[in-house]
Formats: structure tokens, sequence, C-alpha cells
């Protein structure tokens, strides 16, 4: 019987252990998408307790919380933070077999060197141990980065932000980068006309132009995609339910532009035309400046409306959706393509039925100038954990080249989430290691050790070009 949590964790042959061990677990983490705030890095902030840093905003844990009964007051309520680490402690016993289990213990050993089971036993102790180690300057958030080698993290970041805090970081000698990611998802959301408009309010603010016209808006956010450039953003991130590719007029999306700005409701189809004008537009722009392009889809969010209007959006009421993907993605890269502007662009599925639907398509488009140049992202929100990410390596391995997947991402908004990448990169070496055992690939330690490495790090270095 193996023990849990070892130094073998995942790793179920010894050409697995020889894989992780020699070939990928010393690399450096590139994390090009991350919820992180980004004043807490350049302010190098101290949290004050675990909960601070590992309970505040993870969803995931809430999530698993309201499931064991636990009151709202010890999750995102007025409850002091050691009573709501309690909670937690109460919930991780039932977590068995839930990616949870897992995180919350591989986290606790590798920042903190903790090694008990977190339950109500052991709670006292490793709230206090934790608050302790805290306290120490190695453990600011800049010290948490270091501690999982991290090489490059990029932040998601609003058009209209100021990236004050991405400048102040970039003036500074630091051993990793922070970068910002262009996330213009407010500036297309038109299910809200009034929220639209607000919207576009704030980037008159900020460009100090009159937005009266749709050529105007354009320029106007033109006007910022381009100053995020010139503060070393190369990526772009948008989460989308599906992709948009409505046909459409120049005429017909200026007219509905005027119908948003004069708050007069939009039809259905208007609605997804305007839409798919700003896609095509911002893809555009990032294939213009050799930027990565990355799609988030299939999320099902804020179901509970009554606990949206309590707690406000991302804290813990989405799902996975069942929307229709294959068609307007193709007609979307489709066009990009057949207009050569279609830039590298990584497409991320959270329906586990649409992996086969993803792994193929990105094959439509990968025309050979560029190794990998569109990728099949890694098991995203719901499905990175074992199962999920699995059947997303499987699904690549069978109708692409995983050879060429530009590794794992934490898609998170927690310092204590970078062993995420551990997990991943032991789950490749595990389905490599037991291939090669099998004799179903060649016993070339070497050289599949050159490929695990590259899935793990040397791909996304190359890919980025940070």
């Amino acid at each position: 019987m193996k023990t849990f949590l070892d130094d073998n964790f995942l790793l179920n042959s010894k050409t697995a252990e020889t894989l992780y061990h020699q070939f990928s677990k010393n690399l450096p983490i590139i994390d090009y998408h991350n919820h992180l705030i980004p004043e807490q890095i350049v302010n190098d902030t101290q949290f004050e307790n675990i909960t601070q840093v590992w309970l505040q905003g993870d969803h995931y844990k809430w999530r698993a919380m309201r499931a064991n009964g636990v009151n709202e007051k010890y999750i995102t309520g007025d409850a002091s933070d050691k009573d709501k680490f309690l909670k937690w402690a109460e919930t991780v016993p039932y977590t068995l077999r839930n990616p949870l289990f897992h995180w919350t213990h591989l986290e606790l050993q590798r920042y903190f060197g903790i090694t008990d089971l977190l339950s109500p036993k052991t709670a006292e102790k490793i709230y206090e141990e934790t608050a302790a180690k805290l306290a120490e300057p190695a453990y600011s958030v800049r010290g948490l980065l270091k501690m999982m080698n991290v090489e490059v993290v990029c932040t998601t970041d609003d058009p209209i932000d100021s990236l004050n805090f991405h400048q102040q970081f970039a003036k500074e000698q630091e051993s990793f980068k922070m970068l910002p990611a262009f996330r213009p998802d407010k500036a297309m959301n038109s299910d809200d006309v009034q929220a639209l408009n607000a919207y576009i309010d704030q980037v008159e603010a900020v460009t100090n132009t009159s937005i009266n016209s749709f050529s105007a808006y354009l320029d106007a956010l033109k006007a910022r995609h381009d100053f995020f450039a010139a503060n070393g953003c190369s990526v772009s991130d948008h989460g989308l339910e599906q992709i948009y590719a409505e046909d459409y007029t120049d005429q017909e999306i200026a007219a509905i532009f005027e119908k948003i700005r004069t708050n007069q409701t939009l039809t259905y189809s208007e609605n997804l035309k305007f839409k798919s004008a700003m896609l095509v537009q911002f893809a555009e722009w990032d294939h213009e400046k050799g930027w990565v392009q990355q799609y988030h889809l299939g999320a099902l969010r804020n179901n509970n409306a009554r606990m949206l209007r309590i707690n406000g959006p991302d804290t813990g009421w989405d799902s996975i959706g069942d929307f229709s993907q294959a068609r307007a993605l193709s007609k979307f890269l489709n066009r990009l393509d057949n207009e050569d502007k279609l830039t590298k662009t990584i497409l991320y599925n959270l329906n586990p039925a649409d992996n086969e639907l993803i792994a193929t398509m990105i094959g439509n488009f990968n025309d050979g100038s560029i190794k990998g140049k569109i990728q099949f992202g890694s098991a995203w929100w719901f499905l990175d954990q074992k199962d999920g990410m699995t059947k997303q390596i499987n699904a690549l391995s069978n109708m692409g080249l995983l050879s060429r997947l530009v590794g794992m991402l934490t898609d998170s908004r927690s310092f204590l989430s970078f062993p995420r990448h551990e997990y991943f990169r032991r789950l490749v070496c595990d389905i490599f290691g037991e291939d090669v055992e099998k004799g179903e690939l060649p016993n070339d330690v070497e050289w599949i050790g050159k490929i695990v490495g590259d899935i793990s790090y040397h791909n996304a270095k190359e890919y980025f070009n940070f």
C-alpha cells in the first residue's frame, strides 16, 4: 500500500517516477492565466493567517462548505478568520475523492511542510502553525511565488485598468515577471445594455474621448489595447458561453451601437451580431500585435439569483453549460484564417463532452507556421482535476499532438494554488510512464523525458515568448 501524498504521489510506475523527478519536477512555472491581484504582488502583501491567503475568494472551497451544511456566515459572511478556517477544517474530511482533498494537503505540504491531515482535531494546531510562518518575510506574496519557482504570472485585467501596479513592478529587478492580460468581456457584453452603457462611459473617461459612434468606441478600445501592449501585455483572454459568429454589416453594427447608447432594448439577433463584431475586432488587434488569444468557453454563470444578489458574481454559483460550440467556433476561426488574421489561439472547454470537438477543431487551423499555433488548453475550472486532466490529455493525444501542449495554469485567485502545476505534471508523467511499462511506447526515457519537460515548461516558454 502506498503512503498518501508521498514523493511518488500519482506516479504509479518506476518510469513515471523517473520522468517526473528527473525531467519535470524542478522546472520553473509559467502561469499564463490567473486572477491574482497585482496590488498584492507589488506591495508584497504579508497575510495574517491562512484564511486570508487560502479561503478568501476560493469558490471551490466555498461550494464544498455549503454542500457540507456550513452557514454562509462562515464562508462569505462576517465570522472571524479563525472561525472560517475551523469550518473549512470540519469540511475537509468529507471531501474524500474530491480534488479539494488532494489540493488541500498538497498545499499544506508544499508551502508549510505540514503532513498532518486537516480535520477538527488538527485545525487549531495548523491554524497557529501557518499563522506563525505567514508572519515570516519568506512567506510574503513574492516569497510564496518564489517557493514554487514561478517565472511568469499573467494577471487578468479589464481594458480600463490603469495598469499602475504593473508599471511599478516593471521598474523593479525581481526574479519573476508580472504581466497584464487583456480581458474585454465587459466591453462586449450587450446582454445588459444599461451596464454596457455605464462601461462605455468609463472608457470615455479613461481615454478622455467622446464616444457617440461605434467607430469612436473602437478607436477608444484600440487605444487601450495599444496601452496594454506598451505595458508588456501579449495575451488576451475571453470568458464566454460560446463563440459568437453571426453575419453582420458595418451599417448594422453602427445602428446597434446607437441603440445601445440610447438605452434601447436589443433584439436577440442584434445582441449576437454586436458580440460577433466585437470578437472579430479584438482578434484582429491580437493578430496585428502577435498576441496569444485565449477563449474560455462553456460556463453557465450566476445560476442562483438570490445568492447573486447577496454575494455578487464569482462567489460559487456557476456550473458547466451545454452550449453548442462547433459551428460558430469553426466559422469564427475560419474567417480570421481566411483573412490571414488568426493569431496564436488557446481554446478551453468547460463541458467534457466537448473534448474531442476542441481536439479536432484545433487541427483545422494549425497551418504549420508555428508549432502548436492553435492549442487545446489544459482542463479548466471544474475539469482541472485528475479525471478531467486525464480526459483532456487523452483526447489531445488521440487527435492532435500532446507533445506541443503549452502546459498548465492555475486560473486561481490564491497564491497557494501553484501546486496545481505539480499535480498536472505528475499526471502527465504517470500517463507516459504507464504506456512505457505496458510496451505501448518505447523505453526511451531521454526522449520521453524531453517531451515531458516540454509540456511542463519549455513549450510555454517558446509559445508565449515572454
